[in-house]
């Protein structure tokens, strides 16, 4: 229906214009409504949580129920989420209705002792995921590649101890690299990423993006 997508859009747009104005306009009534809305931000932010909390476990219990390919990293997630939903409501010692999970609880050590613990397992296996990357890329087929590896070889060398102790050359090569082709180049980067979110955000405003309606951008 016509109401389906006029209103979400207005609300896009007038939502949308009011916070462009309070960032040109430094007024009193516009600080209180920046305030009012991060409010407001915080308490819809809270009920997509739970939304996506069920959507996630809901996917994951459907794979389960099925017995399809991987179900049992399913059966990990969905046993781990519902245990640490379930030690987060207890929240030994404090009890249900004490203060928020801190440190000595239960919630805390499992986190401290089961989620950090993977989390840095889970990066140090992709910093060697990167570096077999890295191999395969770095090979002088061409003159760019050339450039690109000694480039790299040059700052990798010069980050570590070793080189200093070596002469000052490597250290203040690889800064000399870091500081003006890398950054160069990155804010080249960096400035296509602000163009196109500045481009996506008025096509957004102004109502030709309506993907997040769900029916695609027609």
């Amino acid at each position: 229906m016509l109401y389906k997508r006029a209103i979400p859009l207005i609300i896009v747009f007038v939502m949308g214009l009011l916070a462009f104005v309070h960032e040109f306009v430094p007024h009193p009534l516009s600080a209180a409504f920046r305030e009012e809305m991060t409010t407001w931000f915080r308490i819809i932010g809270g009920f997509g949580m739970f939304i996506g909390l069920y959507s996630l476990l809901h996917m994951h219990a459907t794979r389960i129920r099925r017995k399809q390919l991987g179900w049992g990293y399913s059966l990990f997630v969905f046993l781990g989420a519902l245990g640490m939903i379930v030690l987060g409501l207890v929240n030994e010692p404090h009890g249900p209705l004490g203060s928020a999970p801190e440190d000595g609880t239960v919630f805390d050590w499992f986190y401290m002792n089961v989620q950090v613990p993977c989390g840095a397992t889970i990066f140090s296996l992709l910093a060697f995921f990167m570096a077999s990357a890295a191999f395969r890329t770095f090979r002088a087929r061409n003159l760019d590649a050339a450039l690109l590896l000694g480039a790299a070889v040059i700052v990798m060398f010069g980050r570590i101890p070793l080189s200093a102790m070596i002469s000052d050359v490597f250290p203040q090569a690889a800064d000399v690299l870091l500081e003006y082709p890398n950054l160069a180049a990155k804010r080249g980067i960096l400035l296509g990423i602000s163009l196109g979110a500045i481009s996506q955000s008025l096509r957004i405003l102004f109502g030709i993006e309506r993907s997040y309606l769900g029916g695609g951008s027609e």
